[in-house]
């Protein structure tokens, strides 16, 4: 039962387009995100929504379940607090843990980016890219992006610019940050940011982002706008300011970054290789996989992210997830990936009809 079993463990701290509003409110939310594990990958999901914001209680409770439960998937934990929960929980426990908010979100947009890229014809080591909103998955998009190359990226939140040694409205997630973006310590406002910038990553808040400061872009920019549940520019608005690829939140515009794509397979890989941890090796696998599902010849503007009911996501992600478990030591099995993607696929529910 425990090779199968995941906690969503949740403190309702930071629930998607609702925010703050308790583990009891919740909890239903969380109970819908287990039955997508379920449905997508065959994962067994319970929901586990607690009455503290206190991290250390957090951390002390998800390690007493440890032994009931294969893998843990945070969910809408507020920042900075998100951290911390994860980085402890990893350390201190022998079971995959993964902030969904986090990492679903960075490899479902990279995986976006990716192919956005293809067809503006530029490469991930030469882009310039602005993200705006410094929560977890601001932050942790802009450390994927890192993973995969990309040298030029300034981080902005309700402050403006970060940049190393700015006076107010740091933390220390927000001076790691700057360590290591902003190279020319640029000062100032998104709109100063933005100037020359060819990817634009938005989680933060509707409207932050005008058509003004889209022409102020370098030629071709990529937008991903995906506040919700309204985005930081609406998608024909970008586009008539020369947006060539838009991406959303939204399952009602095209290029939709829904995190489905992305943590029910992770979950399955790392269940089936029955892996220690859920490492940036996994996760660029699980992005590459998500990406080569559109193949060159079907890429569009309207179509750089596969749909979130694409049946071949999860199978794809789970055995590059497992590969990448056991190319990376941290797989306690051998498993044939192949396998691993048949059994996701018979497990799944979706695709199959009635």
């Amino acid at each position: 039962m425990k090779g199968n079993m995941v906690a969503v463990v949740s403190d309702g701290t930071a629930v998607l387009g609702l925010g703050n509003i308790g583990p009891e409110a919740a909890l239903p939310v969380m109970e819908g995100k287990a039955v997508l594990f379920k449905s997508f990958a065959g994962v067994d999901a319970f929901p586990i929504c607690l009455n503290t914001t206190d991290v250390e209680k957090i951390v002390e409770t998800v390690k007493l379940l440890e032994p009931t439960f294969g893998g843990v998937n945070l969910e809408d934990i507020a920042a900075p607090n998100c951290f911390a929960v994860e980085e402890r929980l990893k350390k201190e426990t022998n079971i995959p843990v993964f902030h969904d908010d986090q990492h679903g979100t960075a490899i479902v947009t990279v995986a976006g980016l990716v192919n956005a890229l293809k067809i503006v014809s530029k490469k991930m080591n030469e882009i310039k890219v602005v993200a705006n909103g410094a929560g977890a998955a601001g932050i942790a998009i802009i450390k994927l992006l890192y993973s995969y190359g990309v040298r030029d990226i300034i981080m902005c939140d309700t402050k403006g610019a970060i940049y190393e040694g700015r006076p107010n409205g740091m933390n220390a997630i927000k001076d790691e940050v700057a360590k290591f973006t902003n190279r020319d310590n640029v000062e100032g406002s998104l709109a100063d940011a933005i100037k020359g910038a060819d990817v634009f990553i938005g989680v933060s808040v509707a409207g932050a982002l005008t058509a003004e400061m889209v022409q102020t872009m370098n030629n071709d920019p990529i937008i991903f706008a995906m506040a919700n549940p309204v985005p930081e520019i609406m998608p024909d608005e970008a586009k008539a300011a020369g947006a060539a690829v838009i991406g959303t939140g939204r399952s009602d515009f095209p290029n939709q970054v829904n995190n489905v794509l992305a943590f029910p397979g992770i979950f399955r890989g790392a269940l089936d290789a029955r892996a220690t941890h859920i490492n940036e090796k996994m996760k660029v696998a699980a992005v590459d996989a998500i990406a080569s599902l559109i193949e060159e010849s079907e890429l569009s503007s309207d179509y750089v992210i596969p749909g979130p009911f694409d049946p071949r996501v999860a199978p794809a992600v789970a055995a590059a997830v497992a590969n990448a478990a056991m190319e990376t030591g941290v797989a306690r099995i051998k498993v044939d990936p192949e396998e691993v993607k048949e059994r996701t696929k018979r497990l799944a529910l979706i695709g199959k009809g009635e």
